[in-house]
C-alpha cells in the first residue's frame, strides 16, 4: 500500500522486488497519491503491477479494495517502509501449507534503523491486556528490547502487524477483510481477533524476519494517530471481547483515558488532549453499527482467543516489569 510514499518505494520496494520468488506477483496498490508514485512506479519498476485507487481510502478501505482485484491463495500484505531480504516469505508460505487452522503468519520485524533493536510496530508477535492495551515480545508499551534471538520461537499470539501480514486470501474476504470505518491503526488486531473468534490460529515465525521504519505515514504521537489508536481500540472491544471484559472496559477505561488525555495536556499537547475526547466521541456516535457488528460476530464465534493477558501491562510496568520476559 502506497500513499505519497514515492521516496519510501525508491528506498524499500527494489528489495522486495529481488526477494519475491518467480511464482509471486509484486503488487502496490497506489491510494489515491498526488506525489510522482505512480510515474515512478511505470518508469522504474516495470515489473511490478499497479493497482490505482481513485482517492485515499486510509490502510483498511484501501486493502479492502486493491484485494478485490488480486487473486491469489496468499497475500503478504507489507508497509511500503518494510526491507525484505531475500529468503524472508518461503518460511511463512510453509507454516500457512502445513497448518490449515492458520489464518495468518507474521516475520519478526526490526528496526531499520538499529538493526539490533526490535521494531516497536510488531516485534516478535504481539498479545492484548484485559483491558485492550497492545503489547509485544520485544516492546511493551514505549520500551523497545534489543533482539538478542530470546524471542525467537514460532508461537501463536493474539496478533501480528499490518507491516508485514501473510494471511489466508480466503479467510480474509470471508470475514470481510479489515473494518472500513477504522481508516488506519489497529485494523489488523481488529480482524486477528475476529480470525480467532472464527476458530483459526495466528501464529509468528521469527526465522523470517524484515526490516521496518515506523512511522512511514502517521508520526508516533500525532494528533491523528493518538485519536484512530483510541477510537479504533475501544471499537474493536466492543465489537470482539465477551460481555465480561466489555464490562471490565466500560468501567475502567473512560478514567485511564482520561488521565491520558491529562498527561498530553501536562506536556503541552493540547492537540493530542483534544484527539483522545474526539475519539471517545466518534466511539460513542458508532454505536448503533458497532452492536449490529457485535451480534454478527458473536453470533457466528466458534471459540475465544486464549491469547489474552489477563492482568494490566499499565500496572505491571508501572512496577518495573517493562519487557515481555518479566511481564510472562
Amino acid at each position: 500500500m502506497n500513499w505519497n510514499g514515492v521516496a519510501h518505494l525508491r528506498r524499500f520496494l527494489p528489495s522486495v522486488v529481488a526477494a519475491a520468488p518467480a511464482e509471486v506477483e509484486v503488487v502496490v496498490a497506489d491510494n489515491g497519491s498526488t506525489d510522482d508514485s505512480v510515474r515512478v512506479l511505470g518508469e522504474e519498476f516495470p515489473s511490478v503491477r499497479v493497482v490505482r485507487l481513485d482517492r485515499n481510502y486510509g490502510f483498511a478501505g484501501g486493502y479492502n479494495r486493491a484485494l478485490q482485484q488480486v487473486e491469489a491463495d496468499y497475500y503478504v500484505l507489507l508497509n511500503s517502509d518494510v526491507e525484505t531480504p531475500v529468503g524472508w516469505l518461503e518460511p511463512l508460505v510453509a507454516c500457512l501449507d502445513r497448518n490449515p487452522d492458520v489464518a495468518v503468519v507474521s516475520p519478526k520485524l526490526i528496526s531499520s534503523e538499529e538493526r539490533t533493536m526490535f521494531e516497536y510496530a510488531g516485534a516478535s508477535g504481539g498479545y492484548i491486556d484485559l483491558l485492550g492495551y497492545p503489547f509485544c515480545r520485544g516492546r511493551i508499551l514505549r520500551t523497545v528490547e534489543e533482539d538478542r534471538g530470546q524471542y525467537d520461537d514460532a508461537r501463536d499470539l493474539f496478533w501480528v502487524s499490518g507491516a508485514a501480514f501473510c494471511c489466508r486470501a480466503e479467510v480474509f474476504h470471508r470475514l470481510g477483510g479489515f473494518d472500513d470505518d477504522f481508516f488506519a491503526h489497529m485494523e489488523e488486531i481488529d480482524l486477528c481477533w475476529r480470525m480467532q473468534l472464527a476458530g483459526y490460529r495466528v501464529r509468528v515465525v521469527p526465522e523470517s524476519r524484515v526490516y521496518h521504519l515506523g512511522g512511514g505515514t502517521l508520526q508516533t504521537d500525532s494528533p491523528s494517530k493518538v485519536f484512530y489508536n483510541h477510537r479504533n481500540n475501544l471499537a474493536m472491544l466492543y465489537k470482539c471481547s465477551s460481555s465480561a471484559q466489555r464490562l471490565l472496559v466500560a468501567v475502567m477505561r473512560p478514567g485511564l483515558d482520561l488521565l491520558a488525555a491529562l498527561s498530553y495536556l501536562v506536556q503541552g499537547r493540547a492537540d493530542n488532549f483534544r484527539a483522545v475526547f474526539r475519539a471517545w466521541r466518534d466511539f460513542i456516535r458508532w454505536h448503533g453499527a458497532l452492536a449490529e457488528k457485535r451480534r454478527a460476530i458473536r453470533s457466528s464465534r466458534k471459540a475465544e482467543s486464549a491469547h489474552i493477558y489477563r492482568g494490566s501491562i499499565v500496572v505491571r510496568y508501572m512496577f518495573g516489569r517493562r519487557t515481555f520476559g518479566r511481564l510472562m
